[in-house]
């Protein structure tokens, strides 16, 4: 038997991706305008097993989400490696070995997908985000002029798509 499609199904839907180089970030203390690059928010859900007689059965575990990388640009005014360099300071600060309370540590970052015309189309709310990983980038005698990068990696605590 022949299934009957409805008007929406029998003719064209417009269709608008979202793609990679329209986006914002905000971390606080860092200029936007830095981000050269971010990976969005995953999650991964962990499987726990249930043994019974000889079959497994498995059931949703914890929910971790996954750190995020963000590359920024070094650029000399304002300095990248000194905005990022404050806010590690507040992880850590090297000079006298004191660790810092989560308190100050932690960011909420926010991640603005837009749309073509500059508006939003979807907003993503990373809480509780630390620096896990920092590199300042790399020197190079034979390169003939690329652009330094800092590339930071990042932990959230968890995400949230708000729209």
């Amino acid at each position: 038997m022949a299934e009957l499609l409805t008007a929406s199904e029998m003719f064209y839907t417009s269709f608008e991706p979202t793609v990679q180089n329209r986006f914002l970030l905000y971390i606080d203390g860092i200029p936007s305008f830095l981000c050269k690059k971010c990976s969005k928010p995953s999650v991964q859900q962990s499987a726990k097993p249930i043994d019974y007689i000889n079959l497994r059965y498995f059931y949703k575990g914890k929910s971790i989400w996954q750190p995020i990388t963000i590359d920024l640009y070094a650029p000399v005014v304002p300095s990248g490696a000194q905005a990022v360099m404050e806010w590690e300071r507040l992880h850590h600060e090297s000079a006298t070995g004191r660790d810092g309370y989560q308190d100050f540590y932690k960011k909420d970052l926010i991640l603005d997908t837009l749309g073509p015309v500059g508006d939003k189309v979807d907003e993503w709310l990373l809480k509780g985000c630390f620096i896990t990983d920092a590199k300042f980038g790399e020197m190079d005698w034979s390169n003939e002029g690329d652009a330094v990068l800092i590339s930071l990696t990042v932990q959230p605590d968890y995400c949230i798509l708000q729209y």
